[in-house]
């Protein structure tokens, strides 16, 4: 799998089917926690302009192309034959972890983070699309700041279930700081850092039409439906990957995370 950076951030140059089978391959029988991530501009640019988050982006395995400027990034860089025909959405590779490991036991997923009440439409609209799909647990941490025993609640609840599939929806960036941060004390398996992909599947966020994700402008679908909560946030950090891309270009190279 080629790795490219994009602003500093290396990317894997890989599509749906490479990326699951990647996962499903470290997730056979692991002795380590392996990080994943699917990075949009918001993540690229944090990574670049936070130290602190870029070095937590630096303990991940793989990390996707999610948005679809990277991926047009990594065409630009790319010769003809291995460009990308599409992204690899986050939301979307958690189905398709999903699809490749119905039917099989030695797959066992654990969903951590958002409400309870999301965690049960989760499972019972997985069950229903993914027959033979095992969802060992889940577990709704505590809101705000939590208490000093919840990373051992935490870790013996996914520990005791067997999971080796781990969706870690806790909002970025703090899923990736809490992932990274504990790498070395999580037990074994893959972790993914996956965002809104629970609310969106649980039907609670509605998602942006393909033809908007395929033209990259998923970003102004969202800032339409909550701009209170996203307007600064998609305003702040596409701006800084833009001026990042440009500035790299004219440089003639890609800079390093932070």
């Amino acid at each position: 799998m080629r790795i490219h950076p994009v602003i500093g951030l290396p990317l894997a140059c890989t599509d749906y089917a490479g990326a699951v089978a990647w996962i499903l391959e470290k997730a056979t029988a692991p002795t380590t926690a392996i990080a994943v991530e699917a990075a949009n501009t918001h993540v690229a640019a944090l990574a670049r302009s936070d130290a602190a988050f870029g070095e937590s982006m630096r303990c991940f395995d793989l990390i996707v192309p999610d948005g679809m400027p990277l991926v047009w990034s990594l065409n630009a860089a790319l010769p003809p034959a291995e460009r990308l025909t599409d992204r690899v959405y986050g939301p979307t590779l958690m189905l398709e972890t999903l699809k490749a490991s119905a039917g099989r036991p030695e797959f066992r997923h654990f969903l951590l983070g958002g409400k309870e009440s999301t965690l049960e439409k989760l499972q019972a609209v997985f069950a229903e699309r993914f027959p033979g799909v095992a969802i060992a647990d889940a577990y709704s941490p505590p809101f705000g700041e939590w208490p000093e025993d919840e990373f051992e609640r935490m870790t013996a609840k996914i520990r005791e279930s067997g999971a080796n599939l781990i969706w870690v929806g806790l909002g970025c960036p703090k899923q990736e700081h809490w992932i990274a941060r504990h790498k070395d004390r999580l037990p074994p398996g893959v972790y993914f850092g996956i965002g809104a992909a629970f609310a969106f599947h649980a039907g609670e966020v509605s998602q942006a039409p393909a033809l908007l994700q395929k033209f990259g402008l998923e970003w102004a679908y969202r800032i339409a439906a909550e701009p209170r909560r996203l307007f600064r946030r998609y305003f702040t950090y596409n701006s800084l990957f833009l001026w990042y891309s440009v500035r790299d270009r004219m440089n003639g190279k890609a800079n390093r995370l932070p």
